[in-house]
Formats: structure tokens, sequence, C-alpha cells
């Protein structure tokens, strides 16, 4: 008697996993899979059993002809939602290819086996540099927890050295901080605030270790603070002055130029090149940008910011003396 009182759920199951639009199943399928489960079941009770489904709000949908069957339509998350999710998960290097796959498992179960074996066979994690923090998911919903509730955290924070290893910042004594906002680049930034300097700081979450939700409560937090522009500025985290720069680019790198400067530039043709002017932090991390195009790109003004790119590329070239 138990089991019957099971069937619905059983049959919600097995639509739910082993059907969709290509995929229907007949009536003596799901008598079968139910048989397995230990449930007995006649045609008669079904066509009752996915009415109810349906009542229930399951899109349990039929088909005829020569593939005769049911399945169920609508889901949660439609298949080209769950292949965009998992393309943004393997893209994050900030998750380890073990909790990669892990949460790619979780996602395949949101449609049917038959799909779950296509988004499986798209899988490919590639040769990225990845973190080597395989707790920075758990830390990231322990800091999202510290700023929901208004509480402090505490946690140690390391640097890496050139053999490989940690060494740890103030000895490895704890931080304790108040963490107001995390921001994501190609990595998980913990922005913080701190009394003792009236102002705040940025932390690595993959660099923290033993990440503790304080029951101390958050110091207040100043009422002007602007988290966008903030966040603008640690993105580059070498930026210097800002300077509005006129520069020039072959027309081949419009798409380039439009990726980095979108409204904030001024962009027009300029021969057989492109002009364009915008406000730039000016400073290593530009400049590293900018002399990735060579002879495409030149800086025409002002003066200073053009001999201080010049002074930049000359001295990566004393590297190589005898090249």
């Amino acid at each position: 008697m138990a089991n019957k009182k099971l069937k619905l759920l059983y049959l919600a199951q097995y639509l739910q996993e082993e059907t969709d639009e290509r995929h229907p199943r007949t009536l003596q399928d799901m008598i079968a899979y139910l048989e397995r489960c230990g449930i007995s079941a006649e045609r008669k009770s079904l066509y009752d059993d996915l009415e109810l489904l349906r009542l229930y709000g399951m899109d349990v949908q039929s088909v005829r002809g020569k593939s005769y069957g049911y399945f169920l339509g609508g889901r949660e998350f439609q298949l080209p939602e769950l292949k965009l999710l998992i393309d943004v998960v393997q893209a994050s290097p900030f998750l380890t290819q073990g909790k990669s796959m892990e949460l790619i498992a979780k996602l395949e179960k949101l449609t049917s086996r038959p799909n779950a074996r296509q988004l499986r066979r798209q899988v490919y994690v590639m040769d990225r540099v990845r973190t080597h923090n395989e707790r920075l998911y758990y830390a990231v919903d322990g800091l999202h927890t510290a700023i929901n509730d208004d509480r402090k955290v505490t946690f140690r924070y390391f640097d890496w050295t050139a053999s490989g290893g940690k060494s740890y910042r103030r000895e490895g004594a704890l931080y304790e901080t108040n963490p107001v906002a995390l921001c994501v680049d190609r990595h998980y930034y913990l922005v913080a605030y701190d009394p003792a300097i009236q102002d705040y700081r940025h932390y690595r979450v993959d660099r923290m270790e033993e990440l503790t939700v304080s029951d101390r409560p958050r110091d207040p937090l100043p009422a002007d603070f602007d988290l966008g522009k903030y966040v603008r500025r640690i993105f580059d985290m070498y930026n210097g002055r800002t300077e509005t720069v006129r520069l020039r680019f072959d027309r081949a790198l419009i798409n380039v130029v439009m990726d980095r400067f979108g409204a904030d530039g001024h962009i027009h043709p300029d021969g057989e090149r492109i002009a364009v002017t915008a406000p730039v932090e000016v400073g290593p991390t530009f400049y590293g940008w900018l002399f990735q195009f060579g002879a495409q790109a030149e800086i025409v003004s002002p003066d200073a910011v053009r001999r201080d790119f010049a002074r930049h590329c000359q001295a990566a070239l004393s590297a190589y003396p005898d090249a």
C-alpha cells in the first residue's frame, strides 16, 4: 500500500529523468519502470496519474505517430540555458577543476538523461590556470553570509612563494575585518572596511584560509562609499593617474577598441586608422594592454604619456640585451 502512494512520485521522477521532446516514453515503458520500483500499475490508472501531474503543474505532453508516447515539456531550465550555465562554470578560473565537474554534474540533473549525455559530450575543461584553493567555493558562501548578516570575518592570508609554497602574512596571525562586498574579475575579491585607516582594503579570496564568520557585529560603514568606483580601481591593480589620452589604432582592431572603451571613448575614423579619445588610468596595466598590439596602436597625446609609454617599452626590451 505504501508503494502505491509513492507511484505518482516515481512517475514524476521518471518523466523528469528519462523523457524529453526527442525521447518520449510509452505507457508500457512506465509500467515496466514502476514494476522495477516494486509498484504494479495498469494503463488506465496511468492515464489518471498523468492527468494529476498535469493538474499539479508538470508540462506532461503526448506525441502521436511512430514515436507515440509521453514526455515532460517545459522545465525550469531549458537545454540552451543549461549549456550556457555549463559554459560559465567551465570558464571560471576561481573554481577548481574538481568543483567545476561537480557543479556540471548537478546541472545535468536538471534535464533528461539523454540531454545530459549531450551536455556531457560537450564538457571540455580547458587547460587554464585555475585556483588551487578547493575551499574557495565555501569561503565565498561564508563571506556572502557574513555580509548579509552584518558580521565580521576572520581568516589567515598568504602569498605564494617562488617554490610554490605559502608564506602567511602577519606570521600566520588571524585577520579580522568587516566584509562589504564580493567582486569578480578573473578572481574573487573581498572588499572590506578597515576602521583603523578609515578606508577600504581588498583581499583575494582564493588566498584566504580558515575563514570563519564571527559572532561579532560588523563596524558601521561610511555612508558615502561608492562600490562601483572602488571596483573599477581594484580590477586594474596597478593603475596610475587618470588622463584623457588620444590614441590611434589600425582599423582591424575596431572590435578590441569597442570592447575596451565602449561609451567612454570618442571614436572616429582618422585616415586609414581609428582615432580614440578616452579617459584612461595610465600605468603598467594600461601600457601592458596597449603593448600587445605593437605597431598597430599608438599613443598620440599627451606627450608625457607618450614618453612614459616609450620608457615602459624600453625597460621591457632591456631584459633582452642580446636579442
